[in-house]
């Protein structure tokens, strides 16, 4: 099964030619503006992703009762411990902040 690709969702098709009609666009000016306005706002979108995933992976594990290994799988590439903390709204910033904090707490 490993050596099967994995079936690409369709909305990810269809977010990747989004950005190739950016490179398809024969105004340089366009293109320019038009990309510069997606990166403008992709750190909310960006947010906005991590925020629905958080939402599904709740979902996945309290509606559907999977185990953090099997949402670990559906997510791609992430360990069951990460799963459990995309549930949680815990990015790889905000990990390595409560990580720093911990270390500098007295005691430690």
């Amino acid at each position: 099964m490993a050596d099967q690709a994995k079936e690409v969702p369709e909305e990810v098709t269809r977010l990747r030619e989004a950005l190739a009609a950016f490179a398809a666009m024969d105004d340089d000016a366009a293109c320019t503006a038009a990309v510069s306005e997606v990166l403008r706002q992709w750190p909310d979108l960006g947010s906005e992703l991590r925020q629905l995933r958080e939402l599904r992976v709740n979902a996945l594990r309290n509606q559907h009762n999977k185990t953090w290994p099997e949402i670990a799988e559906i997510i791609g590439d992430v360990t069951p411990e990460r799963a459990q903390q995309i549930s949680k709204g815990l990015s790889g910033a905000q990990r390595k902040k409560n990580k720093r904090a911990a270390e500098e707490q007295p005691g430690n």
